[in-house]
């Protein structure tokens, strides 16, 4: 691309903001939108174009700039997964987690461990993963069993985590492992290099969607990793993966945002087009009705994204709850959305040449990831309620 998105945050004018968005847009349209379909039949993950997309700066939107982020706003970098996703939520949402991990390791990571890695994961000539969820602890992130024990100046690693998008193609594993007592307090976070010996995969799963990045298992069998790998202090990991999750809640409900806009688009296109008793079905009140509120849920959702995004720049007391509901419902919304423009389009919506039954797959599964929707309701009530349990 000729323009990288990298300014910084506090100069940005109006002008500035709309001229990233337009490289962003131009090159969705031009690397993803084209290829979507054909990555999601073969489930190919697209190395090349991801690093074409780091030349532009999106593999480090709100990391500093120092080595090599964008240094943007979380309010801009939902915006620029937005409009990733109008060309392929599946490989704008495996942006969104790559950056969740550059922005772990540009916020709580040692000037070392930022030399190491930040310059190959903001030009994207390098790919991260997010390893949290394992087989048997889900939604209780706390309850995880993966151990970290330390052997001399090495901690060695052991246990599986599950559901890992980008497992077998990444450079570096944030992994989430306990150091000490069982709950919360007793995890820490590491950063396990690929070619650590021990570190193994799974096969990629067979997904409903998502197909064009690869999930599998990652495998730590007695992995050794110096004691220099802990990312922040020991005990802290935890703290660490939730304060990513808030950013990574904004930036998947931005996903289905994309993905449903481009949707409705094609929904709005096809009414016209297509003719039923001898009239546009864009003649039909019911037709009307479902537009407009498809429309409507997407405008209301769109602005809880914005308010969240915000509310993490302003660091605001309540922004967890903020981007739990930004999520919860943009997310849902989303989803339905995608599925009533899949209805409007009758049987051609199930074809997948028209591309509108994938993006009802890609989205179905941001209701579960990054926290389920009905753990999202679990913040937003306890904040509610003073923190009572």
């Amino acid at each position: 691309m000729s323009m990288t998105i990298s300014t910084p945050t506090a100069a940005l004018s109006d002008d500035e903001r709309a001229a990233i968005l337009e490289a962003v847009r131009d090159f969705s349209q031009s690397e993803l939108a084209p290829n979507a379909l054909e990555w999601d039949e073969h489930k190919t993950f697209p190395s090349d174009t991801l690093r074409r997309a780091g030349e532009l700066g999106v593999g480090g939107i709100y990391v500093r700039e120092d080595f090599g982020g964008s240094g943007l706003s979380r309010f801009d970098a939902a915006a620029i997964i937005e409009e990733l996703a109008v060309g392929d939520p599946a490989i704008a949402a495996y942006i969104s987690i790559h950056n969740m991990v550059a922005w772990m390791i540009d916020t709580y990571g040692t000037e070392a461990q930022r030399g190491e890695w930040l310059p190959l994961l903001t030009s994207m000539q390098g790919f991260g993963s997010y390893c949290l969820t394992e087989p048997g602890a889900g939604s209780d992130a706390a309850a995880i069993t993966t151990t970290a024990i330390r052997d001399g100046d090495d901690m060695v690693l052991t246990g599986v985590k599950q559901f890992i998008s980008g497992a077998g193609v990444a450079s570096v594993y944030i992994v989430m492992a306990r150091t000490g007592e069982p709950g919360a307090r007793g995890i820490s976070a590491f950063l396990v290099p690929a070619d650590a010996p021990g570190l193994s995969f799974g096969a990629n799963e067979k997904k409903m969607g998502w197909n064009a990045q690869p999930t599998r298992q990652v495998i730590l069998d007695e992995v050794r990793v110096p004691a220099a790998n802990l990312l922040g202090a020991e005990g802290q990991g935890f703290k660490i993966a939730m304060s990513a999750l808030d950013g990574g809640r904004i930036n998947i409900a931005a996903c289905s945002l994309g993905g449903a806009q481009w949707a409705l688009d094609r929904a709005i296109r096809y009414v016209h087009e297509r003719f039923t008793f001898g009239e546009p079905l864009a003649e039909k009140q019911s037709v009307v009705f479902t537009l407009a509120d498809m429309a409507t849920e997407l405008r209301a959702a769109r602005a809880l994204v914005r308010d969240a995004a915000a509310a993490l720049d302003a660091k605001a007391p309540d922004a967890s709850m903020q981007c739990a509901m930004a999520k919860r419902f943009a997310t849902d919304a989303g989803f339905t959305v995608a599925n009533q423009a899949l209805q409007l389009h009758g049987g051609y919506g199930y074809l997948q040449e028209y591309g509108i039954e994938k993006v009802v797959r890609d989205l179905r599964v941001h209701q579960i990831l990054e926290g389920t929707n009905e753990i999202m309701r679990v913040i937003i009530g306890r904040e509610l309620l003073g923190g009572a349990r």
